[in-house]
């Protein structure tokens, strides 16, 4: 088998293949053209995106030439794949703005400016966008028969409770989508998640019906799950973002530090570009110290490094050790504590000073004032990580982190988070 197809199947990375056997010998050819298509549902991508555009960015590695599709096209119609039920259908003004910030975050993975094999960036709304009904289903529908579109999974798991005409006709359009790449751009392989093998295989059999051409592949990753059996991707919070303004770095750099010990490794294998010797390595290192957290600790770095840089990343870093690793809370800037504290409760605070005990219980820190005097001698409050336990204490200018904030701390992990306006 083609080494770089070989190192892909020993990641864990190759789910489904039209014929992994004729691809690998298409690939010992020579560079070849291929394409995921990534639809502008919402405003940012998911980490559940990683993986196709991480694959995009491994093929480019081996010297093959990656073309993105953002899909603000197809993104007006909505993918029935994996869904229970029907998208919102959004306008076409928010579609083409979430089109452009979807291509700023791709661009973060896959190398549009590499000099010897660039990526490129395409948008199917350029051809789909002026299409016309009757040639579309005198050219492209005629090759689709009802009873091969019933039978795929994202057809038929959706026909007891309803799939509207508007999903049933989403395969054909990114079937057109394949084959439009196939005559302008040399696409040859198109890749995506495991949902996306029914509309891979129907852009492979458009190409064939219509114009004959038979050397077009096809794969898909796996869907990622965790150990425990929850959804990869899905915190308490809800989905973790790419975007920096919707998961912060730190965010994005906890949920990697917080993976199952027995997530961790695959996790290695599936999401960075470490060699697997590499990863054998930390592996070992891992199982003899488990408690050191190494595998957790690199997956981390290099994921936070890849989607947000260097600097977030020892941003994340730094808040991390501030408040988990016995670092000083009061090095953290006035962007770190809002990232760091961003989910804990919080208040605004005018005065320019004010009591302990008036605080504690005005932020509802503590239910009394009786009890915060309690709390404030027993040693349970901390303001800016240093325990206060005189009951007269005054807050004031001194104690405003960065000018701006104030981190008070209840026994070892209530937290609330004081901002002087």
């Amino acid at each position: 088998m083609n080494t770089f197809l070989k190192d892909l199947q020993d990641r864990g990375l190759i789910h489904q293949s039209t014929d992994l056997e004729e691809l690998s010998k298409t690939l010992d050819e020579g560079p070849i053209s291929l394409y995921c298509g990534f639809d502008a549902t919402a405003d940012s991508l998911h980490i559940g995106h990683l993986l196709p555009m991480l694959m995009l960015r491994r093929f480019q590695e081996a010297g093959h030439r990656p073309v993105a599709l953002v899909g603000g096209g197809t993104g007006l119609i909505g993918d029935p794949s994996g869904r229970s039920e029907e998208r919102t259908l959004n306008p076409a003004s928010t579609v083409q703005g979430w089109t452009d910030k979807l291509k700023q975050q791709i661009s973060k993975v896959v190398k549009f400016d590499d000099g010897a094999q660039p990526a490129k960036l395409v948008n199917n709304y350029d051809w789909l966008g002026g299409l016309e009904v009757i040639t579309f289903l005198r050219d492209v529908g005629k090759h689709f028969s009802i009873n091969y579109m019933l039978a795929k999974d994202s057809v038929s798991t959706r026909l007891e409770k309803g799939l509207s005409f508007t999903e049933f006709t989403y395969m054909m359009l990114q079937s057109y989508d394949y084959l439009n790449l196939y005559d302008q751009e040399k696409c040859r392989l198109q890749i995506g998640g495991s949902d996306q093998w029914g509309n891979i295989t129907a852009g492979i059999e458009l190409i064939r019906r219509s114009i004959g051409k038979t050397d077009v592949h096809g794969f898909t990753m796996p869907l990622i799950t965790k150990s425990d059996g929850t959804k990869f991707g899905k915190t308490a919070g809800g989905a973790v973002w790419l975007d920096g303004t919707k998961t912060s770095p730190y965010e994005f750099y906890q949920f990697w530090l917080n993976t199952d010990d027995r997530d961790a490794i695959k996790f290695l294998k599936c999401f960075t570009f470490l060699s697997l010797e590499t990863i054998a390595s930390i592996q070992e290192e891992f199982d003899n110290a488990p408690e050191e957290r190494k595998a957790q600790k690199v997956l981390a770095e290099e994921m936070t490094k890849l989607v947000h840089g260097e600097e977030a990343l020892q941003q994340a870093i730094h808040i991390s050790n501030a408040l988990f690793g016995g670092g000083d809370l009061k090095t953290l800037s006035s962007e770190e504590i809002r990232q760091g504290f961003k989910d804990v409760p919080s208040s605004q605070w005018a005065k320019e000073e004010m009591s302990l005990v008036d605080m504690l219980v005005e932020a509802g820190i503590s239910p009394s004032k009786r009890q915060a005097r309690e709390d404030i001698q027993n040693g349970a409050i901390y303001i800016n990580g240093e325990r206060r336990t005189e009951v007269q204490t005054v807050l004031g200018e001194a104690d405003k982190l960065d000018g701006t904030y104030v981190i008070v701390r209840r026994g070892k992990k209530k937290y609330h988070l004081i901002e002087w306006v």
